[in-house]
């Protein structure tokens, strides 16, 4: 897709080899003119918004570079945008499939692959608040679509919509095991509370971590928690028991 203009730069991750990205020069960009985002419900103020480097997905995929790679563990990265935890996890061998709305997320994605060479990655189109298929503009077979059941669900920054909070715990539960977790790095949202009363319908727990840092030389500050959710074999409905660390 024509239209915009990227940069590329070294993005470094504790505990894996820092990582080559491109991404969008800046949050200026726009191009659509099969008007394919907009059918996914995506404006021209939050077109650009997947294709930017955001403090809490970085600060996700520290967390990816620090946690054990299990086998058979399957793992789903939510809206991924330029996808750096997928990438981390993915580098450190993990079963880990990104997933995003956006027309240009897969495009990216393929791109930071071959810069950094990695093997291909599973990647998927995942929409909550449209879960239905999506057709491809010329007829051709619906797009890959989110499916099946995970270990662990990941994602950052998600929690920017009140209108959304339902519809983004539904899906997480149709693909989440009945044990399982759930990672959202939150930059101090407000819809974080109601979105927590969703997962618990789903049988979740809750435990929050503070995640804030002060500015230093090589670092940016950042303020925001992890957000873990946990379901195990027990009924939905069960106290949700909030934990801060």
């Amino acid at each position: 897709m024509p239209g915009y203009q990227i940069k590329q730069q070294y993005v470094p991750i504790t505990g894996v080899a820092d990582l080559f990205i491109r991404s969008l020069l800046d949050r200026q960009q726009f191009s659509d003119p099969l008007g394919a985002a907009l059918r996914q419900g995506i404006s021209s103020a939050t077109w650009p918004l997947f294709g930017l480097l955001w403090p809490s997905g970085a600060q996700l995929a520290a967390r990816m570079a620090l946690r054990p790679v299990l086998a058979e563990e399957r793992i789903l990265e939510l809206g991924c945008g330029l996808a750096l935890p997928s990438l981390v996890g993915h580098r450190r061998g993990a079963d880990i499939t990104a997933s995003d709305c956006h027309p240009l997320t897969q495009v990216f994605l393929q791109a930071n692959l071959g810069l950094n060479q990695l093997l291909p990655i599973k990647y998927r189109h995942g929409h909550w608040s449209k879960p239905g298929s999506l057709k491809q503009d010329d007829g051709a077979p619906a797009i890959d679509m989110v499916r099946g059941r995970f270990d662990l669900i990941i994602g950052s920054d998600l929690l920017y919509d009140p209108d959304a909070s339902v519809a983004l715990a539904g899906f997480i539960g149709r693909h989440a095991k009945l044990c399982a977790e759930v990672w959202i790095v939150d930059p101090d949202r407000g819809n974080r509370a109601a979105f927590s009363r969703h997962m618990l319908a789903q049988g979740f727990d809750l435990r929050e971590e503070r995640l804030d840092r002060i500015a230093a030389v090589d670092t940016l500050a950042y303020k925001g928690r992890l957000l873990t959710y946990r379901r195990s074999l027990r009924q939905p409905g069960a106290a949700l028991r909030p934990h801060r660390s």
